[in-house]
């Protein structure tokens, strides 16, 4: 070997030279910068067989300049989502201080398994956890928790709780399959149907609760399928409420689920399902957990201040769950991954625990501290608790109570805006998140009377075929004739989680992820609509 030529390669990709990073690392500053000015970036032309033909591994070594120059026209080619006129879903931005705590995990690059691989990175994330638990349960005594790939993986965590309560030593014997269930709301994320698949209880196991107009689970239709579940001799291996739902973003009454399953399980029997709440969209509901309502020190408006009352009221029902689920990658405006799985109790996790002789890989992890012991992954970045923790302590409490407060002012103007226009109907009045879903029909209609005759069941299949297809043709014709450059874009969903007299409700859908956002892109928004 050339020792001189392996020389060249160490000092060019292992020794940190600061000068010629920053001179790559602001330039890629400076495009973003540029993509700023721009309207929303529509997709690129992307040509995946060229891709696949030509994987370009240069022969010979070059220099960091190579690198930018090899990935450059990708970066250039993915949306930043910088816009204020992105409003198609929880997507959007993520904050600076967030891409500050993103760099120096990435500098380090630990592996957050045990302390060996992390050092005092485990100690972040022990930090960040404890916050988040606080914030999410309301104060709690001893909470403990990891940051994860994303939202399903978090779930997956509850589930395989759940699993081990109700049929113990599962991991090592394996399920029965035929004897589990698991309960949803029909507005729970698809990502349920995911998990019971992967966790091998299979989709037969998985049973969904309906939901009532404000998107949050039936009570009465709960209690009917855990009697029905247990009568059938099954066990409910754990019950998923959600703490705002994808689309319209209803929030299950968490309190009154743990009563009934607690209750319920008793008079069975039974072992009391695991409880989580997949807060992923709506967790920062909770940083007003302890705002003064009566002294209003933001200055809030008198017409948020019942929605922020309501969000309290919700947020304060999460302290009565086994575990909770939280992405600050959404509202949070954090960078991917910071999601994590947080139980409020630490001693949950024995369940998921295996001894230092099964992991040899990591023979010197401490049970009382290191989470390769009970985490699925062997590889955890530390990308979350580093990002989350930059995003909190910069941002503070005020900051994310006027950002969250922001995005709920937000959605209720255009709520307003809408339910003025006869040939429009929101679907999701009640809610108090950032996500607004309505329908628009042709003008002429009248659009809550529709809606009320459907929920009176005075419409034919055909009558609701043929209206459905129109707020869909509506949405098309508005997205052909839109203006990039003033036209907020917006999202479609073919079903917002609740059935009106058998029929999955589609809508036109928008979420205020976008901090840049103001009134002019709504009274733009409602002028498009007029337009059509």
């Amino acid at each position: 070997m050339d020792r001189d030529q392996y020389q060249n390669v160490v000092h060019t990709f292992f020794d940190c030279q600061s000068n010629v990073i920053t001179e790559i690392f602001g330039e890629f500053l400076a495009a973003m910068e540029a993509e700023q000015a721009l309207p929303p970036g529509s997709c690129m032309s992307q040509n995946y067989e060229t891709a696949q033909a030509n994987p370009e591994i240069h022969l010979l070594p070059g220099n960091l300049k190579d690198a930018r120059d090899a990935i450059f026209p990708y970066f250039w080619g993915t949306d930043g989502w910088s816009s204020p006129l992105h409003l198609e879903n929880v997507r959007g931005p993520a904050n600076f201080a967030s891409l500050v705590g993103a760099l120096a995990c990435l500098l380090k690059n630990p592996n957050l398994c045990t302390d060996s691989y992390s050092q005092r990175s485990n100690e972040l994330e022990v930090k960040s956890i404890t916050a988040l638990a606080n914030l999410v349960f309301y104060h709690t005594k001893d909470p403990w928790g990891v940051f994860t790939s994303g939202g399903t993986v978090s779930n997956l965590y509850a589930g395989k709780i759940g699993v081990e309560k109700v049929q113990p030593g599962a991991m090592r014997d394996g399920i029965q399959a035929e004897e589990l269930a698991a309960v949803v709301s029909d507005a729970s994320h698809y990502c349920n149907k995911t998990i019971v698949g992967w966790l091998g209880m299979g989709l037969k196991s998985l049973h969904a609760v309906p939901v009532d107009n404000k998107l949050a689970m039936r009570l009465d239709k709960l209690q009917e399928k855990l009697d029905e579940l247990y009568q059938a001799g099954k066990k409910v291996a754990y019950v998923v409420a959600t703490f705002g739902t994808t689309d319209a973003f209803g929030i299950d009454d968490v309190a009154a689920i743990r009563k009934i399953i607690d209750e319920t399980a008793q008079r069975y029997s039974a072992v009391v399902p695991h409880l989580h709440v997949d807060a992923a969209v709506g967790w920062t509901l909770c940083f007003f957990g302890d705002y003064d309502l009566q002294k209003n020190p933001l200055k809030f408006s008198e017409e948020l201040l019942p929605w922020i009352a309501q969000a309290q009221k919700h947020a304060r029902n999460l302290q009565y769950a086994d575990s909770i689920t939280i992405d600050v990658h959404k509202m949070g405006r954090a960078h991917y991954p910071s999601s994590a799985i947080i139980v409020n109790q630490r001693s949950d996790l024995r369940y998921l625990s295996r001894s230092v002789a099964d992991t040899p890989y990591f023979c010197e992890a401490d049970s009382r501290r290191d989470p390769a012991l009970f985490t699925l992954e062997c590889s955890r970045p530390g990308i979350g608790p580093y990002c989350v923790m930059a995003s909190l302590n910069s941002i503070g409490l005020t900051g994310w109570q006027m950002l969250t407060a922001r995005a709920l002012e937000l959605a209720y103007y255009l709520k307003q805006r809408l339910e003025k226009l006869e040939y429009c109907c929101v679907l999701n009045p009640g809610t108090c998140g950032a996500n607004v879903v309505w329908w628009v029909l042709s003008k002429g209609r009248d659009a809550k009377k529709i809606y009320k005759d459907l929920e009176d069941g005075k419409l034919s299949p055909e009558d609701v075929g043929r209206f459905f297809a129109e707020i869909r043709r509506q949405f098309d014709k508005r997205d052909r004739n839109m203006n990039d450059a003033i036209d907020a874009r917006l999202s479609y969903t073919t079903s917002i989680g609740f059935e009106l007299n058998g029929y999955e409700l589609p809508a036109w859908k928008a979420v205020f992820f976008n901090p840049k956002t103001d009134e002019t892109v709504i009274d733009r928004l409602i002028e498009s609509l007029e337009d059509l």
